[in-house]
């Protein structure tokens, strides 16, 4: 049977004009990191022409070596900048800092990881140097289900930086964090779902 990762871990579900603050376990991912315009930037479309093929190299080692066989994840990605405000309110992509990720099942260990590594280094690809792999432990965030482009999130990040989260008595500790549920290939900009995730702590 194929595993949906997506519904092991129950933060990666969120509701649509509500923020809600979660405690997320810590979880593997494969990262790269880059900077810059995400639309423009040949290292962020270099970054995704790897990162995939690993994901989906790892996921076919898993069914074909393991005998468990899962849905590749969802698209993430954590987005910071020097200036917040260059990510929310004045939305300056130039400024943006980034790091792609693709969650990593469990039961993957860093020797799958390179045998999958060295597939994907057979055919090619452009960051391959600059993946690895990481354990990400955000713990108490706030998130919520954005709905719609990822141009429109500046005042849903504002609301959620500058009123939700000093109102619950939080402040912010980490970096912004993005679940892509849609493929803008596939889906119209108004039709997108992304969860907006914020790593937080007690005032």
């Amino acid at each position: 049977m194929k595993v949906d990762l997506k519904r092991l871990v129950p933060t990666y579900s969120a509701r649509h004009g509500e923020f809600e603050v979660v405690t997320v376990p810590p979880l593997r991912y494969l990262m790269i990191d880059g900077h810059g315009d995400p639309n423009v930037a040949a290292e962020y479309e270099a970054s995704l022409t790897t990162l995939y093929p690993m994901a989906y190299a790892l996921k076919f080692l898993s069914k074909n070596e393991l005998e468990r066989d899962y849905v590749v994840p969802p698209l993430e990605a954590l987005w910071w900048a020097q200036d917040m405000a260059a990510f929310t309110t004045a939305r300056d992509t130039s400024q943006w800092d980034w790091t792609v990720l693709s969650l990593v099942p469990d039961w993957i260990e860093d020797a799958h990881v390179e045998a999958a590594r060295a597939a994907v280094a057979r055919k090619g690809a452009p960051r391959l140097d600059a993946l690895r792999v990481e354990t990400l432990d955000e713990g108490l965030c706030v998130q919520t289900l954005h709905l719609g482009p990822y141009d429109a999130e500046g005042p849903v990040l504002e609301r959620m930086h500058d009123e939700v989260i000093p109102a619950r008595g939080l402040v912010r500790t980490g970096r912004h964090h993005e679940i892509y549920l849609s493929d803008p290939r596939r889906a119209a900009p108004e039709r997108l779902r992304t969860i907006l995730r914020q790593p937080v702590a007690e005032a």
